[in-house]
């Protein structure tokens, strides 16, 4: 199996040539603004190299940044674990991936957002990271798409956006019964939002399954009439997956607090998604694995609110004197 993967999560680490020196050129700040500019700021390695040299005088090869890019990431690869440790220990946890490129290879750069706590990992498309990441490590709440991987853990939960967006386009069809069934689902899910939010401001009287239980009941007939039809493919889809994922997708009528939506790892993908527009992917294995554990650190930090550059050179400097790299950031203010 191709991944990116922490030792300590049961996966494989990749052979590097990945190396710590103590350069005359290139110090802790300086590794750590080409990481920004690389990573955060995404102009290409030619816009780096004008930026150095007309900003601070620096005439830097592109061999030499992508030399200093590979030593930031060698530095902060001890503290993996402590992101693992992070994830696994979190409360509530969304997970998503996204489609990346190696090369030739297909990946795909999967994003875990816990508390105080967002980490990537770029690897095959199954359940093997999922499960070798959290195991039976993880006892939160696991909020994701319907992708039947994550079917593994029972305390998951099922993101409402897709559905309502399904929902939405059998609205317009053609077909009358698609569209009823589309208009159905719609006012289901929008009916038990409006009750979720009032139920976060003062809990109700009665449990919301219990409420709604007869409007649950006749809707779920309707899924399983339309799953038995094959006439409308988007209508079938739909109803499947909604049986599939029924109780993960009506656990929030529950646990109101819990969220509907997988907004946060939407956010957390999006820079990564345009910085993969720009570079098409990395090229090997050793530049994913970099990819991965930069801006794993870089992401953490950010929602710490604690600068990832200042730690970055401070873990560089640290690692160049033989000293155990410190230990992330803690969340501002505690």
């Amino acid at each position: 199996m191709h991944t990116t993967g922490p030792a300590s999560a049961g996966i494989t680490r990749l052979d590097t040539d990945i190396f710590l020196s103590e350069w005359r050129l290139v110090g802790p700040g300086l590794a750590a603004l080409i990481v920004c500019l690389a990573y955060r700021m995404r102009p290409s390695r030619a816009r780096i190299q004008e930026f150095l040299q007309c900003w601070l005088g620096l005439e830097i090869s592109v061999g030499t940044l992508h030399a200093a890019l590979h030593e930031s990431g060698a530095a902060v690869l001890p503290v993996e674990d402590e992101l693992v440790e992070a994830v696994q220990s979190s409360g509530l946890l969304h997970m998503d991936e996204t489609s990346w490129r190696e090369l030739n290879t297909l990946l795909w750069l999967w994003v875990f957002c816990g508390q105080g706590v967002v980490v990537y990992w770029i690897a095959s498309r199954g359940s093997e990271l999922l499960i070798n990441v959290l195991g039976s490590a993880f006892q939160g709440w696991l909020m994701s798409d319907g992708w039947q991987v994550y079917r593994y853990y029972h305390k998951r939960l099922r993101c409402w956006v897709h559905l309502l967006r399904k929902a939405e386009g059998l609205k317009d069809s053609l077909d009358i019964t698609a569209r009823l069934f589309g208009e159905q689902t719609l006012v289901l899910l929008d009916t038990l939002i409006k009750a979720v939010y009032a139920a976060r401001e003062r809990p109700p009287d009665q449990a919301l399954s219990i409420t709604y239980q007869g409007a649950l009941s006749d809707y779920r007939y309707a899924c399983e009439v339309m799953s038995a039809s094959a006439t409308h493919t988007k209508a079938h889809a739909l109803a499947m997956k909604m049986l599939n994922g029924w109780d993960a997708i009506f656990q929030a009528l529950a646990h109101p607090h819990l969220p509907l939506t997988n907004n946060e790892t939407k956010r957390a993908l999006r820079h990564w998604v345009i910085l993969r527009s720009i570079c098409h992917g990395t090229r090997t294995e050793d530049g994913t694995r970099i990819l991965a554990i930069l801006i794993s650190v870089i992401e953490t930090c950010r929602v710490r609110q604690q600068s990832p550059w200042i730690y970055l050179a401070a873990v560089i400097r640290q690692t160049r004197d033989g000293l155990s790299a410190p230990g992330l950031p803690l969340v501002k203010g505690i």
